[in-house]
């Protein structure tokens, strides 16, 4: 497929700049792949289409305060530092995105804080916008991340950023976007963003789920900012997903499994969950246990394995997880649900309203 198949027109006044005030209260649409038939619903109502032993798959990966802004040595200019990965725990080595990249150069010094009380240098180029900083600190580990994670914030999408009053993230006294970028059930930390389906669970859901006898899966992937890379090539068979570090433990690889193997219904919650346990697949279509890192872009046509149906979010045009919501629902049912959906009013984004796809 051509990337211009993906193409929607979206206003800005459909991206949700912050989410429903009660997690579970986002509108709902559920999509039959079989039919193409549409509901409409409310996400606490999610559990009439659950069983007993039905399994959910979270992603139980945890966002970091990855963004941070700082000063350029001597020039004083607003330099805008993006914490992706930590490279080398003793050396205090990251691997970082700046804004604008063309003032940073190797040998620059950048400070954080009123008082200058964290220093990072510049000691390689990586991409156009990407550096390796190390961090210049006196003091343990524990004692170093506490500090670099004080000066940071919350990583919300550039777009959300951009059409708030403030450009800013929020912090007030009814609204934390420290806990509401979050899951609830997150726990491995690693993500620079935040894994949008599950951001509709309430403790309240979650425990009624449990009640039910609905089982729960925890894989985890450190989701990252090439979901919102722009594809830049026509031809999708060329685009190159950036690499995600991912695990897959075996005794929760075996909760899925046999869920399968029993019939029952096995629901992705969010295209990151879809896209790791597709990317460890057996020759007889299991889940495997695994640890390392997949780059996998999945886009139509795609036989799926592991999962017969998928929770996710409304996403952006042309975006990778726009392209895996079409795989797995099919093209026409989903471009359909998206005209559908931009007609009824839904929010789209991470604290956009959600969408259910069911056999």
């Amino acid at each position: 497929m051509k990337l211009a198949e993906f193409k929607f027109k979206l206003e800005d006044s459909q991206l949700a700049q912050f989410p429903m005030e009660n997690r579970d209260e986002s509108r709902l649409m559920v999509l039959h792949k079989k039919t193409g038939e549409i509901e409409h619903k409310i996400f606490k109502d999610i559990l009439e289409y659950f069983e007993e032993d039905d399994v959910f798959i979270f992603n139980d990966t945890k966002v970091f305060p990855a963004r941070l802004y700082g000063q350029k040595e001597k020039t004083g200019a607003m330099i805008e530092v993006f914490l992706l990965r930590e490279l080398h725990e003793e050396q205090r080595l990251w691997d970082v995105l700046v804004d604008p990249a063309r003032k940073i150069r190797i040998g620059n010094k950048l400070y954080f804080g009123e008082n200058d009380d964290l220093v990072a240098e510049v000691i390689d180029n990586t991409t156009s916008r990407g550096r390796t900083l190390r961090f210049l600190f006196d003091g343990d580990h524990d004692e170093f991340m506490k500090v670099l994670y004080a000066h940071g914030e919350m990583p919300i999408p550039s777009f959300i950023k951009s059409l708030r009053p403030e450009n800013n993230v929020v912090e007030t006294d009814d609204f934390s976007e420290t806990e509401r970028y979050q899951t609830i059930y997150a726990k491995n930390e690693g993500a620079t963003i935040a894994p949008a389906a599950g951001l509709h669970f309430s403790r309240t859901l979650l425990k009624r789920a449990e009640i039910k006898g609905i089982q729960f899966a925890n894989i985890t992937m450190h989701c990252g900012l090439g979901n919102f890379r722009e594809i830049e090539v026509e031809d999708l068979t060329k685009h190159k997903m950036d690499s995600e570090q991912m695990f897959i433990s075996e005794s929760q690889a075996e909760i899925v499994n046999r869920a399968n193997e029993r019939g029952k219904n096995v629901c992705a919650v969010g295209v990151t969950t879809m896209r790791a346990i597709e990317s460890s697949v057996g020759s007889e279509s299991n889940l495997k246990p695994y640890e390392g890192w997949t780059n996998k872009f999945i886009f139509p046509p795609y036989q799926f394995s592991v999962a017969n149906s998928m929770i996710t979010n409304f996403h952006l045009s042309q975006s990778s997880m726009l392209m895996l919501t079409a795989a797995f629902g099919g093209y026409e049912n989903v471009m359909n649900a998206y005209k559908v959906a931009l007609e009824e009013g839904y929010r789209f984004g991470c604290y956009g309203d959600a969408m259910l796809i069911i056999d």
